[in-house]
C-alpha cells in the first residue's frame, strides 16, 4: 500500500512540475505575441501589464488600470505546495521626485488549492497589499515589489505574512 501511495505522489509531483513549465512557456509565448500585435507603452505610464511575479515559486500577474489611480491585479501563483489565485484592488500614488515610481496599497481575496502535505484542499482568504511600482521610461517594462499579508480561513490556517514578491511585466 505504501509503494502505491509513493508512486501516486511521484506521478502527481511530476505532473504538477510539467504543468508549471507549460504555463510559464505559454506566458512567454503570449508576451511575444502581444509585443508583435499591439502598441507598447513606452512612456512613464501604462494601462495594462502582463508578466511574472517571483517569490518562493512563480506566478502569472496581470495588472490593469481602471483610471490613473485605481488598478486591478490578478495573480495565479504556482509552487511546490499547490496553487493560489489572488485578486487585488490597488490604489496608486505618485512619489515626488521619482518619475515613473508609485507606491500602492489595497485589499484583495484569494483561493488556495494545496497538495496533501500542506493542507489537502481548497481554502479562501482575504489579502492586503503594500508595494512599489516602477514603469521604465522608453521601454515596455514594469517592475514591482510588494508585500501581501493574508488571512486564510479553515482548520490549521490563519495569518501569513509570507506573500508578495518581485514582478516583471510587459506593458501595453
Amino acid at each position: 500500500m505504501r509503494l502505491r501511495h509513493s508512486i501516486g505522489a511521484f506521478f502527481y509531483l511530476n505532473y504538477f512540475t510539467f504543468m508549471k513549465k507549460q504555463i510559464m512557456l505559454s506566458v512567454f509565448a503570449a508576451l511575444i505575441f502581444i509585443s508583435t500585435a499591439s502598441a507598447q507603452s513606452m512612456g512613464r505610464t501604462y494601462k495594462t501589464a502582463l508578466g511574472i511575479k517571483f517569490l518562493d515559486g512563480a506566478g502569472i500577474s496581470l495588472k490593469h488600470f481602471l483610471n490613473e489611480r485605481d488598478a486591478l491585479e490578478g495573480i495565479a501563483y504556482f509552487w511546490s505546495h499547490g496553487t493560489r489565485i489572488t485578486g487585488l484592488y490597488e490604489l496608486h500614488f505618485d512619489i515626488d521626485g521619482a518619475p515613473g515610481l508609485k507606491w500602492y496599497i489595497g485589499p484583495g481575496a484569494h483561493i488556495g488549492l494545496y497538495n496533501t502535505k500542506y493542507g489537502d484542499g481548497a481554502y479562501v482568504g482575504i489579502d492586503g497589499v503594500l508595494g512599489l511600482d516602477y514603469k521604465v521610461n522608453k521601454a515596455p517594462l514594469n517592475l514591482s515589489l510588494d508585500w501581501q499579508p493574508s488571512f486564510e480561513f479553515g482548520d490549521g490556517r490563519g495569518f501569513s505574512g509570507n506573500w508578495g514578491g518581485f514582478g516583471i511585466r510587459y506593458t501595453f
